[in-house]
């Protein structure tokens, strides 16, 4: 009975509707009328509303998401203005500080072309003589610098740089007339002194100091070579153990891979020369006492 009766409907239904798809497509599209009663409240809710909506609710939470006021911004050319007047006066700070630097160069070229004389025959006191005229007059150019300095506080540093070459040759000279002198190296404190950088607002760079003293030591092995040829034979030994303490003494220093590494690297070769010079004297049996030590 079950199967007669399911295919009588069927043959009945499809009597009635030959092409079913086109029952489905022919449905009628939901309208504007029927899809406001399907939504929610909430959705149908205008864009503008829910703006202020949320911004209430934000403000309502205390927090702010306004843009910050133009006012309180400095303007464009207001800012580089600034900039144009800070430059222009560091660039007359400069321009001062290397007018001094230059003056200090030209003194520092006049003591060294006095104790190039030390090379020959002569006797070092007239020539220390006067190569000490200078000390006064780098003192007081030394003086000058650090009053410009001391017009920017805080700013020794930015412009060492214009000053640096000069003051490393200055200490170099007066390291090598203080050997000549006393036969021991010029001390950090002593060089302060002659050149009145004992201030705590202008003093002498470290850096500088060692840097002059190793420009010192290159100028020895050529003093022992000539002081050899006018019949000192004594001076490789004294020269030698002078280079031998200041090269250990630098062996203690963690120096960086700058430029006063590269110069005590340097060292080395002039304590060879003066060794060679030492060997030379000793084997030649040129050396007072047989080149006792």
């Amino acid at each position: 009975m079950k199967p007669a009766f399911r295919n009588a409907f069927t043959t009945l239904f499809r009597s009635l509707n030959p092409n079913p798809i086109a029952t489905l497509i022919l449905l009628p599209l939901p309208t504007a009328a029927t899809t406001s009663l399907t939504r929610s409240p909430a959705v149908t809710q205008p864009r503008s509303s829910l703006l202020r909506s949320y911004s209430s609710s934000s403000m309502a939470g205390g927090e702010s998401h306004a843009p910050p006021s133009t006012s309180s911004l400095v303007p464009l050319d207001q800012q580089f203005e600034d900039f144009r007047q800070s430059l222009a006066e560091s660039g007359s700070v400069r321009d001062r500080i290397r007018a001094v630097a230059a003056e200090i160069d030209s003194a520092a070229r006049l003591m060294h072309a006095g104790l190039l004389l030390v090379h020959q025959s002569g006797p070092a006191s007239e020539v220390l003589e006067k190569a000490k005229s200078q000390i006064g007059v780098l003192k007081e150019l030394f003086s000058r610098l650090a009053e410009i300095v001391r017009e920017c506080p805080g700013q020794y540093y930015r412009y060492h740089g214009d000053w640096r070459s000069e003051t490393q040759t200055v200490v170099s000279l007066l390291a090598f007339m203080h050997w000549l002198e006393t036969g021991s190296l010029l001390m950090h404190a002593e060089a302060e002194d002659k050149l009145g950088l004992n201030n705590s607002e202008f003093s002498l760079d470290i850096e500088d100091y060692l840097v002059g003293i190793c420009f010192m030591a290159n100028e020895l092995p050529r003093y022992v070579v000539n002081q050899v040829t006018a019949g000192d034979y004594d001076c490789p030994r004294k020269v030698l153990k002078f280079l031998t303490d200041l090269h250990a003494a630098f062996r203690m220093l963690n120096l960086r891979n700058d430029f006063l590494r590269k110069k005590f690297d340097g060292m080395k070769y002039d304590l060879k020369r003066v060794e060679e010079v030492h060997y030379d004297v000793k084997i030649r049996g040129l050396a007072a006492n047989g080149g006792a030590e």
